[in-house]
């Protein structure tokens, strides 16, 4: 096996160490602690269920029954009737994430968050001089327990492709390692749908194959999985040998979050077309709400068969409160771009002008559908 990235080569140099913390359930956390009465109870936080709603956390007692992130409110209230619905809450979301990355900056500036819930650390050199990441990520998961009475998960490991894998194994609350040298017996053994970036389609794919764990992916050479699967073949190649070269990237709040879909065929269908600019909106408004993102502005980009490009974009005084109003005003920005007039190459969803960190500070209850 080549070694995992980080790893030492050769027997020389220091691996890298590297910290993944996840907060576990964070909003339904949250909520349980502001709420006693929903402590022990079933909590889903996310859209209504009448509003084509889905679930962006559940708490552990919701799980129980099958309800998982992403999953239709509808669906969620079928599997478990007796949950409590809660719209999320933000701006109070956002604030209680800032006080968990000031903590990560008391060991190390190297600090990369994912979402409002989650972020890398890399601690190879950090401001405690402690060697043990191990260490440092027990006392940061005690930290964060003293100062906001949540708990958090954390991975250990030489890059961040393991240590995103061990945060999973043990929650609420776990702490894993995975040393370098313990990294292909450990990937070996994993189900190929328990890989993070493979995701449920390319898992059913792989299992098509006869390849179920691991141990089955490592046996796949780069031109086979490049065959089968494209440019991502060689990063299946990559993780499943435990590579991950990719630094911790310390990058600024992002100036838009956006998606955008090329289709198949130019279409001039109008309920396709409509659907999709909708199905973008509702992964636009995920995404936002995942990063604690609250945007005033709306852009929609349109690519027509010839290639010729037009956008439309439209500013509120207030952020755009859910994915239902997005869909709706993406469809009025679309519509006067002439999307029905010709065929349509690409439709692309963008929200941008995000409030600032004292504007978040505001008193101010939004709801999100999302």
């Amino acid at each position: 096996m080549e070694s995992p990235a980080g790893a030492p080569e050769g027997g020389a140099g220091a691996a890298r160490k590297i910290i993944h913390i996840d907060m576990d359930a964070f909003f339904a956390s949250i909520e349980q602690r502001d709420r006693p009465e929903l402590r022990g109870r079933p909590v889903i936080v996310g859209g209504s269920p009448e509003h084509r709603g889905v679930v962006s956390t559940c708490s552990y007692e919701a799980r129980a029954f099958g309800v998982h992130s992403a999953m239709p409110t509808r669906t969620a209230f079928r599997l478990c009737p007796e949950a409590v619905l809660l719209h999320p809450d933000i701006k109070k979301y956002k604030r209680i994430s800032a006080v968990i990355r000031g903590i990560f900056h008391e060991y190390t500036d190297l600090v990369e968050p994912v979402s409002i819930d989650e972020a890398y650390l890399d601690v190879t050199v950090n401001k405690r001089g402690e060697r043990s990441a191990t260490r440092i990520a027990r006392e940061i998961q005690r930290e964060i327990f003293l100062k906001t009475r949540l708990t958090a998960s954390a991975g250990v490991s030489c890059n961040k492709f393991l240590a995103k894998v061990a945060s999973d194994l043990h929650k609420p609350a776990g702490l894993t390692v995975i040393r370098p040298e313990e990294a292909e017996s450990f990937l070996d053994a994993m189900p190929v749908e328990k890989f993070h970036g493979i995701g449920r389609a390319t898992a059913a794919r792989l299992l098509a194959m006869n390849v179920r764990t691991g141990h089955d992916l490592r046996q796949l050479d780069r031109s086979t999985l490049a065959a089968h699967f494209g440019k991502v073949g060689e990063f299946y190649y990559r993780i499943v040998r435990g590579i991950d070269d990719r630094p911790v990237e310390t990058g600024d709040e992002p100036k838009s979050v956006g998606k955008e879909i090329t289709l198949s065929a130019d279409s001039t269908d109008r309920r396709q077309l409509r659907i999709m600019v909708r199905t973008l909106s509702y992964k636009v408004a995920r995404l936002l709400l995942g990063r604690g993102l609250l945007g005033r502005t709306v852009t929609v980009k349109l690519r027509f068969g010839d290639f010729h490009t037009v956008t439309r974009s439209q500013s509120f005084p207030e952020p755009v409160p859910d994915g239902g109003r997005l869909g709706e005003i993406a469809l009025e920005l679309a519509e006067k771009g002439g999307m029905y007039q010709h065929p349509i190459r690409l439709v692309g969803v963008t929200v941008s002008n995000f409030l600032t960190p004292e504007e978040l500070n505001r008193p101010v209850q939004l709801e999100f559908d999302f």
